[in-house]
């Protein structure tokens, strides 16, 4: 199993655990997050960006994939809205992977991981083109005017999703 961590910092040395925000979680206990490599691509835009993000996954129907995939060889999608296209292709992103040891499995469909130690990354990769990132990796990306018509739609699918930052969402 690989774990990464994204970020438009290309200088982080050490990831010191955190008191997560996720009131769901253990406020007295700090984490390192980590994604899974499934789920890698659903964060492989700027920070701040809203995004809708989906995924097939062994219940996902074809009738689905059909509707809301562009191509049969896509399994994955990251939409952003139009007004965030400039800042995605100004963006340089850095993945920084960490060795899995001390991480247990937070959300298996959001493909989190959390540690309760300070993690040193193994390894750092730079993205200076996120698009290209995203089609070396058979990503769909689209472009749309806004995103929460594609989330109310997507909530309803048997995909495995993910709405990040929908708060800067228009």
């Amino acid at each position: 199993m690989r774990l990464f961590h994204v970020s438009e910092d290309p200088n982080i040395e050490v990831f010191n655990p955190i008191i997560p925000y996720r009131k769901d979680m253990d406020q007295s206990v700090g984490v390192v997050w980590a994604l899974s490599e499934r789920t890698l691509p659903n964060f492989l835009t700027p920070r701040d960006c809203p995004r809708v993000t989906y995924h097939v996954s062994p219940d996902t129907t074809d009738e689905d994939i059909k509707r809301y995939l562009s191509s049969p060889s896509a399994s994955h999608c990251v939409a952003i809205e139009h007004r965030w296209l400039n800042v995605l292709l100004n963006t340089e992103l850095t993945i920084y992977e960490f060795d899995p040891k001390h991480f247990e499995l937070q959300d298996e469909i959001a493909g989190y991981y959390v540690s309760k130690e300070i993690e040193v990354p193994i390894g750092k990769y730079k993205v200076k083109h996120i698009i290209d990132e995203l089609i070396e990796r058979n990503i769909e990306l689209r472009i749309l005017p806004e995103l929460f018509t594609l989330r109310d739609q997507i909530i309803n699918t048997s995909f495995n999703w993910s709405m990040c930052r929908m708060k800067n969402a228009k």
